[in-house]
């Protein structure tokens, strides 16, 4: 109920307001507002905060695809995801040696899920937005639809994070303790046949609502400006018997339609026309927003200059290094969370371990000598 009622209101919110500044008259002083039930049930801390222990459940959809239409967001996902999701899969066999007491790992042959883990879709594809649901929502679930004769999975289907509810008496930050019960579409699944990726880091949607929710505004705010066909200012009544202000806001919304059609409007000598002189980048808050782009791409752990966003801070004179900030910041804990979990029991037998093949990016990211060999 969390979910559809939040979704629910703000979407009447939206629809209220499509465009922030197309139904608005240029004189915003006449300009009718949104109830107040309305505005906070669209921002309230209420709709943000964590119910039973789940914070994907508050957010849900609904919230995830108006993070998304944030550029910034939209750019470190998508780094995010498509980075993890182009590394193969990899089965090792784990031996200890205790003369060296160290690990030793040969590789042995693949599983088939290792290739495509849904016959339906592809690895990479699983894989990316498996770290979706990791990056969003804190956790990702898959739902085991085969098994082999020895009762380890042998195909998987991934269930989007946002229609499962977790219940737990007892958390352990986003995992739970002890018994616990899945619910996919109102379906009781056994936890026996869902694989549950606990993500090291906490959701995006939670820790970075209030700079999501800033971001969305400012973009309002710049497409308010963008859709405004002339100039910003203000008309003077100077003449005549003084307009109430139901009469002021129409000549104000037949002005802005008159100039929205037409490069050419006329006002009598009773009205005239005061163009602002404020400054165009501060009407797009170009500063608010280059701020904000900052401010979400330490949400997102990534480094700002892989979105866009200007910062003083650090100078990076390469793409070697981009690349290797990419893996440490943004992409190594969600490998870390996906190597251990399909490592685990649930999955894997106790002497085996699957890991990403990272052979990929040590090429990508290895120095060359001026023949082109690693060095």
């Amino acid at each position: 109920m969390a979910v559809h009622g939040t979704a629910h209101r703000l979407e009447a919110y939206d629809r209220r307001w499509p465009a922030l500044g197309v139904i608005l008259p240029v004189v915003g002083i006449f300009s009718r507002r949104p109830d107040p039930e309305v505005r906070a049930s669209g921002y309230s801390a209420a709709d943000i905060a964590i119910a039973g222990g789940d914070p994907g459940l508050v957010w849900g959809s609904t919230l995830r695809w108006r993070a998304m239409r944030v550029p910034t967001i939209s750019r470190a996902r998508d780094l995010i995801c498509t980075t993890v999701g182009s590394l193969p899969l990899r089965g090792y066999t784990i031996i200890w040696d205790p003369e060296r007491l160290e690990y030793v790992e040969l590789r042995i042959q693949d599983e088939p899920w290792m290739v495509r883990p849904n016959e339906r879709t592809t690895r990479s594809h699983m894989i990316s937005w498996t770290v979706d649901d990791l990056v969003f929502h804190g956790r990702s679930y898959w739902l085991i639809q085969s098994r082999y004769s020895t009762g380890y999975p042998a195909s998987f289907l991934r269930i989007p994070a946002e229609e499962v509810n977790l219940q737990a008496e007892i958390w352990e930050a986003n995992a739970p303790v002890g018994t616990y019960t899945i619910t996919w579409r109102g379906a009781e699944l056994d936890p026996a046949n869902v694989v549950i990726f606990y993500s090291p880091i906490q959701s995006l949607l939670e820790t970075g609502s209030t700079a999501i929710i800033q971001a969305e505004r400012l973009g309002l705010a710049a497409t308010r400006f963008a859709t405004t066909p002339a100039a910003m200012g203000w008309l003077r009544q100077v003449e005549g018997e003084d307009l109430n202000a139901l009469e002021l806001a129409e000549l104000a919304a037949t002005w802005a339609e008159a100039r929205d059609t037409s490069a050419v409007a006329a006002l009598n000598r009773s009205v005239e026309w005061h163009e602002s002189s404020i400054d165009p980048d501060r009407l797009q808050l170009i500063q608010a927003r280059q701020h904000s782009a900052l401010e979400l791409s330490r949400v997102a752990n990534i480094p700002p200059y892989l979105v866009g966003a200007e910062t003083s801070s650090f100078t990076y004179a390469n793409a070697q290094q981009a690349r290797q900030d990419l893996i440490l910041f943004g992409c190594a804990p969600y490998i870390a969370c996906i190597e251990e979990t399909l490592s685990g029991p649930m999955v894997s037998s106790r002497s085996r371990a699957i890991r990403f093949d990272k052979s990929a990016w040590l090429d990508a990211i290895a120095p060359t000598s001026p023949t082109g060999a690693p060095s």
